[in-house]
């Protein structure tokens, strides 16, 4: 669409609705020029991953994203490795688009910084423990009592209340507590995700929350306190499986990269060595496979595999009928095979493989993101759409505290407010 177009189709409905033209027009030219938050001022007390995640989704949205880091060490996820040109991963994939300010919240002047920079914020985001939230005044609950525009977001590992209230809670500790270690790796060895799934979820529902809040004080002009904890996040993502144990009786059985539930569907290995996954989802399925993939007819006709339910209480002796066949196909064939058929598939790709990825290339999915120790390539935000997506610099430890300090005493200033 031209700024002409744009321009003149929201003038012509802010003529009919009686708003004023002005204010459409300013409308529209944000909407090209800049993300979706642009404007809107997020402040982060947060380390590690599950609060880093969710405004990191608001910093790419154009959020103005302030980070309040600890002296000395910071975020000390800064420290989790060094692989990224002496930069730590999970600190560059957590970071980018956001202003670092060093301020020590244990003394009388950390704390009035923060209340100035909260006076000024949209949103406030914290990933402390709960105890230690309301001992510093920043739970979302205190915040909101305080600033009523202000929409805070407590982000923790089990929430507030209850007797697990103030327990450590790593990833991996709450992908046990949620019974996804349970139901993950194979039938002699439970495993972990190989991500940090639980804040991931928990970063996931902060973000989406806030993005609700902020619709709803477009409606009402009031703020909102958030609570999310990591448990009742993943808890959110294993509803099949707590649903498949309590009503089945049985929790889904650990099965490696299988499905659990539907045979077959999982892995198989080529004559070169290569992976393949593939899943079938119905009968119809199922008769195709046999006929164009396994080239044997009969064995759909075997009453051991005359349904899903036989499929699965049959799977050793059915996964060793299909790895038979696909031993002896180079990968091309095998592929070419399933896609013929129609039957879903997928290499299992390395993760050097998956930055190589041919779909990401055509679709134009890398962007470069600057750091101080170098440019780093890192994926767009998996949201597309017509705003434009900033390149987000990753900070240095405290590397915007002066200007932020600077831009907080020209605000005072226009309100004749005195620091």
């Amino acid at each position: 669409m031209s700024i002409d177009l744009c321009i003149g189709g929201i003038a012509a409905l802010a003529i009919g609705i009686g708003v004023r033209v002005t204010c459409a027009l300013r409308l529209c030219v944000m909407t090209l020029s800049s993300g979706p938050l642009d404007g809107l001022v997020v402040v982060a007390l947060e380390q590690a991953v599950a609060a880093p995640f969710a405004s990191r989704q608001l910093a790419d949205l154009g959020a103005r994203t302030i980070k309040i880091e600890r002296p000395g060490g910071g975020d000390f996820a800064r420290g989790y490795d060094s692989t990224v040109h002496g930069l730590a991963s999970h600190f560059v994939w957590l970071n980018a688009g956001k202003e670092s300010v060093v301020a020590d919240l244990k003394t009388a002047e950390g704390r009035a910084l923060l209340d100035r920079l909260l006076a000024h914020a949209d949103v406030f985001i914290q990933n402390l423990s709960p105890r230690a939230a309301r001992s510093l005044g920043v739970s979302a609950r205190q915040l909101t009592e305080r600033h009523s525009r202000l929409i805070a977001c407590d982000i923790s590992g089990y929430g507030s209340g209850g007797p697990y209230e103030e327990r450590k809670a790593y990833d991996l500790l709450i992908q046990s507590e949620a019974g996804l270690v349970a139901v993950t790796g194979t039938p002699e060895t439970p495993a972990k995700v190989g991500i940090s799934i639980a804040d991931i979820a928990a970063g996931m529902y902060a973000y989406s929350g806030i993005l609700s809040a902020l619709h709803q004080r477009h409606r009402t002009g009031l703020g909102t306190a958030l609570e999310v904890s990591m448990l009742e996040a993943l808890g959110e993502w294993m509803g099949y499986a707590y649903l498949y144990s309590g009503y089945g009786g049985t929790q889904p059985a650990r099965a490696g990269a299988s499905h659990a539930t539907i045979a077959p569907y999982g892995p198989v290995r080529t004559l070169g060595g290569q992976i393949v996954m593939f899943g079938l989802q119905n009968e119809r399925e199922w008769a195709v496979f046999c006929g164009q993939v396994l080239r044997r007819a009969d064995v759909a006709q075997d009453p051991r595999f005359g349904g899903n339910a036989q499929r699965v209480e049959h799977r050793e002796e059915l996964d060793r009928i299909v790895a038979d066949v696909f031993a002896e196909l180079e990968l091309d064939e095998a592929v070419g095979r399933l896609e013929s058929a129609g039957i879903a598939y997928a290499q299992q790709r390395s993760l050097a493989e998956f930055v190589a990825h041919p779909q990401l290339k055509a679709r134009d999915r890398w962007r470069t993101a600057q750091t101080s120790a170098g440019p780093v390539e890192v994926l767009k935000p998996a949201v597309t759409a017509d705003w434009p997506t900033p390149s987000g610099s990753v900070p240095a430890l405290g590397e915007h505290t002066e200007g932020v300090l600077a831009w907080l005493d020209g605000l005072e200033a226009e309100q004749g407010v005195t620091a």
